[in-house]
């Protein structure tokens, strides 16, 4: 099992159990296409609130559209599992009920990949693919360096995936990002502090927060969502912002600080239960030190 953290504190660097590991960046990946299609809004190309099939983008990144999430799929599992090709897009949609929304787009909140996937092809009918998009807008603005857009199963080659060696990355419908453990962190960093890429305005809708109280689980004392962010709540007092992810074989923490201290953190894991991450990376941005 390899574990391994990357820990950003007033420009100091500490890293350990491998300091440039490549890891899938999983459901972080999510805060890569908010932060592209912020970007966009930004250009005047995208639209937060304009409705498009029923949802604007604000709902779609922020899981209030009311569909529902394929990760919950049966099938998908064991197709995952199985090693087998990833479905059809139709396909993909129709056995997860796509249709067949939770609640009307704005009453409710629920976690949805396939929000994202769409959020994903409204940023592709604005400014081409993702790839091209997301480097452009976020990877080189933030000066991130060795990070890619996994499409295929060779562009896994190289990446840390514990036991999901034959993964195919395009069972990640919304897009699947991977790169360095402290590309990770600088990332964040890079995005919610001093000299943002994004602007002032859709830095502050980023970070605007949904409360979920009920989805409070340790170490955090309090839950939210934002834009690609999620949002908690330390229980002596600071706040976060960042994500976590897993896939089959591993799981991912990249959360910064947003209570003045200059501090974030990326925890990656061989194991595909998030919890511990998360722990340690709260632990580092509490303490500062590894």
């Amino acid at each position: 099992m390899i574990q391994a953290h990357i820990l950003l504190s007033d420009g100091a660097v500490t890293a350990e159990g491998g300091d440039f590991l490549t890891v899938p960046w999983w459901s972080f990946s999510k805060t890569v296409i908010a932060a592209t299609a912020l970007r966009l809004v930004d250009q005047g190309r995208l639209s937060l609130d304009e409705p498009h099939d029923g949802a604007t983008l604000r709902q779609l990144l922020r899981h209030e559209a009311g569909l529902r999430d394929y990760g919950t799929v049966e099938a998908y599992r064991q197709a995952v599992a199985a090693d087998e090709p990833p479905w059809p897009r139709r396909e993909l949609l129709d056995r997860a009920r796509a249709d067949d929304l939770l609640f009307p787009p704005g009453e409710g909140w629920a976690y949805s990949n396939i929000g994202y996937l769409k959020a994903r092809e409204r940023i592709e009918a604005a400014a081409g693919d993702l790839k091209t998009a997301a480097s452009e807008l976020v990877l080189d603005a933030t000066g991130v360096i060795g990070a890619w857009f996994a499409e295929e199963p060779n562009d896994l080659s190289g990446v840390e995936m514990g036991d999901a060696q034959t993964y195919d990355p395009g069972w990640v419908y919304h897009g699947l990002f991977v790169g360095p453990l402290i590309g990770a962190a600088h990332l964040l960093d890079a995005l919610l502090g001093e000299g943002s890429p994004l602007s002032p305005a859709s830095r502050a809708e980023m970070l605007r927060p949904q409360a979920l109280p009920q989805f409070v689980r340790p170490p955090w004392s309090d839950a939210a969502y934002g834009l690609g962010l999620m949002l908690p709540a330390a229980p002596d007092g600071w706040t976060a912002a960042g994500h976590t992810g897993g896939g089959p074989g591993s799981s991912i923490a990249v959360y910064r600080r947003m209570d003045g201290v200059s501090r974030a953190a990326a925890v990656f894991e061989t194991s595909d239960e998030e919890g511990p991450v998360e722990t340690l990376a709260c632990r580092l941005l509490a303490t500062g030190a590894a």
